[in-house]
């Protein structure tokens, strides 16, 4: 695990969480700046996703216990927030189920929250794993993970949308295949319980509309009275579409200081 602080040394502290196959530094790289000039910044690569390829995720109970104890060891066992994006609003949804840490606010940043049983999780792997580690290997590879995920909504159509696709996918050199693997199974049969709430925390849903009504449905199952923000975005766009980012950005601003 690697924890990285940096930023305001006098505002909040503010964890980013990344999502599937993805390092803070690529998931956040457009918005990071921005979050820094008002908060003390928490940002975490799960095992995996330090640079060396020896290294394999181990799962997702395991990396939540981890940052936990980073927490409690450095913090008091306490954050002023959370954003937990794609993948990553799983463990935010996991810190809060969990209680062993307190976080004020805790954002669910268009996260699928996709969860089953293990013999469908295999299966399911089997497929999804050697699509996304494969992909960099050749160019017809690459290119159908893109409409792949351009399909699914995990991705826009436009120029920058593209731009991310295909630095996700370059990124995906620096990764065991395990690690990938493990990453995207652990996660779908990691539980979330229903009607998650902790007294002084709020959840903040960052609502990717185009996803689907569904999403929204799940959201409420999972959480007690999330605060819901829509945007009428694809997955996580924002992060790397400027047309949304200062939307999302002062929506965050808001949730934190309000």
């Amino acid at each position: 695990m690697d924890f990285r602080e940096f930023g305001n040394p006098a505002g909040k502290t503010l964890m980013l969480l990344p999502g599937t196959a993805c390092t803070w530094q690529l998931n956040f790289k457009n918005v990071v700046d921005d979050l820094a000039e008002r908060y003390r910044i928490i940002a975490v690569n799960y095992d995996g996703f330090e640079g060396d390829p020896n290294v394999v995720f181990t799962d997702v109970q395991t990396i939540t216990r981890k940052i936990e104890d980073y927490l409690i060891e450095r913090h008091g066992g306490r954050a002023d927030g959370a954003y937990g994006s794609s993948l990553g609003g799983s463990f935010t949804g996991l810190l809060i189920q969990r209680k062993r840490v307190h976080i004020d606010h805790g954002f669910i940043g268009s996260s699928d929250l996709d969860q089953g049983g293990r013999v469908f999780a295999r299966l399911l792997t089997a497929l999804v794993g050697p699509m996304l580690s494969g992909a960099c290997r050749s160019e017809k590879k690459r290119e159908k993970l893109k409409a792949m995920l351009q399909k699914k909504g995990a991705i826009g159509d436009g120029e920058k949308s593209l731009e991310f696709a295909n630095e996700f996918i370059d990124n995906m050199k620096c990764l065991n295949p395990k690690t990938i693997s493990r990453e995207f199974y652990s996660d779908y049969i990691t539980p979330l319980e229903n009607d998650i709430h902790a007294d002084g925390t709020t959840v903040h849903i960052i609502y990717a509309l185009k996803m689907g009504e569904k999403y929204g449905r799940r959201y409420r199952q999972h959480f007690r009275s999330p605060d819901i923000h829509g945007f009428d975005m694809k997955h996580e766009v924002w992060l790397y579409d400027s047309q949304w980012r200062q939307p999302v950005l002062d929506t965050i601003y808001a949730c934190m200081e309000g």
